[in-house]
């Protein structure tokens, strides 16, 4: 651009110094057109700028970790002008860390017609990506002047989470929901309101399970085996909280580890029949929520809101709030999924929450921090996970 307004220049000076040599019509003619020409440039690139339309789009609101989703960005010019070139100026960053990747598309447009550029993205870490095209220069066709227009487009996509396998146990205990009627299609329990099957008498069956009535019928003793409760209360809760103070460095895979922990439990969890409650401090909201988790769908739904509900400026509010405005809870079992290296919360769940089983994992940068995680409570089991090794870290936890 800047060579063709020198240029233009250059050939206004040999025009004039031609005309002021030559008195002749034609150079007076030439000097004119060559002076017209950059007005007329001017003139329809600010009517094409006026005519402009741009828009930035995703196919989908969420993507998978690790694989690349599709970007639209659209430029429509209704005007009659064509646009010599077009620059769509593109930054996109995960809002867990600092880090803006930037660069530029290159397009023509013809007149009175659409242009349409598909890029593609991709994210090693679950979040929310923000995808903004800054603004997007035009030229005339001779490229002579740039005109800006389309500042701050946006776009959001949500990176899923992944989940891992885990070793551990589920304990059916004695906690039951007493207003629930959800129980195991696949395991026998003590719960008398509804029969699970019935069968031949085994040596050491209780008499009170004998079905007295049809074990006259068979003539044979027929034994009921109750029915196991799965929607018992348990709870897994993970603290948002992921970086300290304006230290960012490590708050995308710290936050990547404790979304997949809390995944990966619930995960285990349902494939166990365990149905359980999930807790997060939604930053959009302004509040602490709970959403119960009784298939895939739940735990998908309640993750995308999880991911989206996080503000720019990563704020969650204590944990302790939570405990406060709950103080009644009576669980079976409860896990708390945490980062900050803080012991005062973990001795308040260990004294105050009243659940059968407690757990807390903390998320760690490495070995190293993970041997100086405390394990001195006398209620609460601590799992150091280190950050990337969900798997070879959460095994034998009892849920």
């Amino acid at each position: 651009m800047f060579l063709m307004k020198l240029f233009f220049a250059v050939l206004i000076v040999i025009c004039a110094v031609f005309y002021v040599m030559y008195l002749w019509d034609f150079a007076l003619v030439l000097l004119i057109v060559v002076c017209a020409i950059p007005v007329l440039m001017f003139i329809t690139g600010f009517i094409t700028k006026l005519l402009v339309k741009a828009e930035m789009s995703v196919k989908d609101s969420t993507a998978s970790k690790r694989e690349d989703f599709p970007v639209f960005l659209r430029i429509n010019n209704r005007s009659i002008f064509p646009i010599g070139k077009a620059i769509a100026h593109i930054e996109y960053y995960n809002v867990f860390n600092n880090e803006i990747n930037m660069f530029e598309l290159h397009m023509p447009v013809q007149p009175l017609n659409e242009q349409s550029v598909t890029f593609q993205l991709s994210s090693r870490f679950c979040g929310i990506i923000n995808i903004k095209c800054a603004f997007i220069y035009i030229y005339d066709p001779l490229r002579i002047f740039r005109f800006k227009i389309a500042r701050s487009l946006t776009a959001e996509v949500a990176v899923m989470p992944e989940g891992h396998e885990i070793g551990g146990e589920v304990s059916y205990l004695d906690r039951i929901n007493e207003e629930s009627n959800v129980f195991s299609e696949f395991k026998p329990g003590d719960d008398p309101s509804e029969v699970f099957d019935l069968r031949g008498y085994h040596p050491g069956d209780k008499l009170n399970r004998i079905h007295w009535k049809l074990s006259s019928k068979k003539d044979e003793f027929i034994v009921k085996d109750y029915s196991l409760p799965v929607d018992i209360p348990c709870t897994l809760f993970v603290n948002l909280k992921c970086y300290e103070k304006n230290d960012r460095r490590f708050t995308l895979p710290v936050f990547d580890t404790l979304v997949e922990t809390l995944v990966s439990l619930s995960q285990f969890m349902l494939e166990n029949e365990r149905l359980h409650s999930i807790v997060f401090y939604n930053g959009k909201a302004g509040g602490f929520v709970e959403r119960n988790i009784t298939d895939s769908d739940d735990l998908a739904s309640a993750v995308q809101e999880l991911i989206l509900s996080v503000t720019d400026n990563l704020f969650c509010e204590p944990p302790e709030l939570y405990f406060t405005e709950h103080s009644g809870l009576s669980l079976s079992s409860f896990t708390f999924i945490t980062s900050v290296p803080e012991t005062n919360i973990l001795e308040y769940i260990d004294d105050n929450v009243d659940a059968d089983i407690l757990n807390a994992l903390v998320v760690v940068a490495s070995p190293e921090e993970a041997a100086k995680v405390s394990a001195g409570y006398p209620n609460l089991t601590t799992i150091p996970v280190i950050i990337g090794r969900i798997s070879s870290s959460v095994k034998d936890i009892e849920l």
